[in-house]
């Protein structure tokens, strides 16, 4: 059986699901803030670790994109890490302005006159 060539080229341990992604959660290195959550295949890695700037695949334009590319709101790249279990990756950026596309600091921030808080049974 021969390697899969969208996969071949991944770390040793990283997993990517069927559709040839892995999840990517970008946080912010030195404050631990978590920015916003988008998909990586071993190509948009690739350049990602390259170029040093984050690079993600759009599942509804299937295509590649450079976060800041078009808005300015660039994300630098300190680090990259994989999960233990390998199907997800933790990529520590320098964020230039908001990371979220509706112009919010992180896509977990609350916009004016919404909350996306879940109640669980203890609170």
């Amino acid at each position: 059986m021969t390697a899969d060539p969208v996969t071949a080229a991944a770390p040793d341990g990283l997993r990517f699901d069927a559709q040839g992604l892995v999840c990517a959660v970008a946080q912010q290195f030195d404050t631990r803030e978590v920015l916003m959550v988008a998909w990586m295949d071993a190509e948009a890695l690739r350049r990602t670790l390259t170029t040093g700037r984050a690079t993600y695949w759009s599942r509804s334009r299937r295509s590649y994109w450079v976060k800041g590319e078009t808005s300015g709101h660039v994300q630098r790249v300190v680090e990259v890490r994989h999960d233990c279990d390998g199907d997800a990756l933790l990529v520590l950026v320098d964020q230039t302005g908001p990371a979220c596309h509706t112009g919010t600091r992180s896509c977990f921030d609350d916009e004016p006159g919404a909350s996306r808080r879940l109640s669980t049974s203890g609170s």
